[in-house]
């Protein structure tokens, strides 16, 4: 039986719904992957999930916060499912099922995580999200579904990944569980034949969320490191799991070279620092050691015939920048040429937007402008913070300080995130 902390030990109850808050950050996904597995259904899933953390607001200001968190949500979402099942089982087969699993292990329920996996991918969350990218969905429903459930990424950060509108994105999630619904799948697991053709939707979901984390779309925080660990942690799993694929290794070594820049992405009061004015010190050089040895892994694999996809070339990318020992050392030209082929392999306009920077640094900021403006009429960015941003820089290195400071005050005025925004209009100030 669990014990609870004594009241005298939480004060407050603003400081125990930041508590439940916390918690929920960071178990969320698993305690969704976790009752998705046991009751097949990830709608059900969500709304048990949702109902514990109800439960958790509600209990936990007055009786404290319980010293096994997880376990607590966990325990609680079982015994909701429980009640629902008895209220519903002759409507809802999958619930019946899920009453039986949770009667038989009810005695280990109060610590339990359901950590028990005895399937060849052995982590629950990123079984969830191989079940999930089920072929019967669209790559889009997939892909959104996903990063609902498993990155806890509202409808409007969705629509930011896929640079949509926000009610698109919350469609597709609707329509993905509708069509899972409607179909009867179940969550089941994929065997390893199956897995390796939703290799390319995963690493997807992944990169999405640690995009999410590295630069969050909105709020306060200029970036969310919870998101950039799980989506690290799920990397290096999915690499154990598929040790021979190229790509996989590449998107390892990716987000290993990405992470490692975190801590000085923020300056000592919290303000955002861009890559050019970073302090490369604090650059995090386990985690640089770890990406370039995944990234000549991948290399090795893609010169045995390993496929070359645009993980590995953003890999390519990372790894220029993780050598450069101050920021004047970079070696543009070569990562100019890496975003020449990324956009062939993997068109977009976010990828001319980021080989416009590097074409820019490496040839001069009128090229750079030259490559925007081929790409800046494309409907897909109207409205995204970077495309002003991107012009305005290359308008501050070529002397345009008027053009330049109309552009840094667009892209403050078109983002969500009050990190980008503060930096957006400092840069502004700055122009002469």
């Amino acid at each position: 039986m669990a014990l609870w902390l004594s009241d005298d030990v939480i004060d407050a109850p603003r400081t125990t719904r930041a508590a439940v808050e916390a918690v929920w950050r960071i178990e969320a996904a698993r305690l969704v992957a976790g009752l998705a597995r046991i009751t097949g259904d990830v709608g059900t899933a969500e709304e048990l999930a949702q109902d514990a953390l109800v439960a958790a607001l509600e209990q936990w200001p007055t009786r404290g916060v319980p010293p096994n968190p997880a376990g607590w949500l966990m325990t609680t979402a079982k015994n909701r499912g429980v009640d629902l099942a008895r209220r519903r089982h002759t409507l809802h087969r999958k619930l019946g099922a899920v009453y039986r699993d949770i009667e038989v292990r009810q005695d280990t329920a109060d610590t339990d995580r359901d950590d028990t996996i005895d399937d060849h991918i052995g982590d629950d969350v990123l079984r969830l999200i191989f079940t999930a990218c089920h072929p019967a969905l669209s790559m889009e429903s997939r892909v959104a579904l996903t990063l609902r459930c498993v990155g806890g990424l509202a409808s409007d950060e969705i629509a930011r990944a896929f640079l949509v509108p926000e009610a698109t994105a919350a469609q597709r999630i609707v329509r993905a569980k509708k069509t899972l619904r409607d179909k009867e799948i179940a969550f089941e697991l994929p065997t390893p034949d199956q897995a390796r053709e939703r290799l390319a939707t995963v690493l997807e979901v992944l990169y999405l969320i640690f995009n999410e984390g590295y630069a969050a779309t909105s709020g306060p925080a200029w970036t969310r490191p919870e998101l950039c660990e799980e989506a690290l942690r799920l990397a290096r799993v999915l690499a154990n799991l598929v040790p021979d694929v190229a790509e996989v290794h590449g998107f390892v070594a990716l987000v290993e070279l990405q992470a490692s820049r975190i801590a000085a992405r923020t300056g000592p009061d919290g303000e955002p620092v861009l890559l050019a004015d970073q302090d490369r010190g604090r650059w995090d050089r386990l985690l640089i050691r770890r990406g370039m040895d995944a990234l000549q892994r991948a290399e090795r694999l893609a010169g045995n015939g390993s496929p070359v996809g645009p993980y590995l070339l953003q890999a390519g990318i990372a790894g220029c920048h993780a050598r450069a020992v101050r920021a004047r050392d970079t070696d543009w030209v070569t990562i100019a040429g890496l975003y020449g082929v990324l956009r062939e392999l993997w068109p977009n306009p976010v990828v001319e937007l980021n080989r416009a920077v590097a074409v820019g640094m490496a040839q001069g900021p009128d090229a750079g402008l030259a490559v925007l403006d081929a790409v800046a009429g494309d409907p897909v960015l109207r409205g995204y913070a970077h495309l002003p941003a991107v012009r305005a820089e290359l308008l501050t290195r070529a002397g345009r300080g008027v053009e330049a400071r109309e552009q840094w005050c667009k892209a403050a005025e078109l983002t969500r995130n009050e990190g980008e925004r503060w930096v957006f209009s400092r840069r502004a100030g700055q122009v002469s």
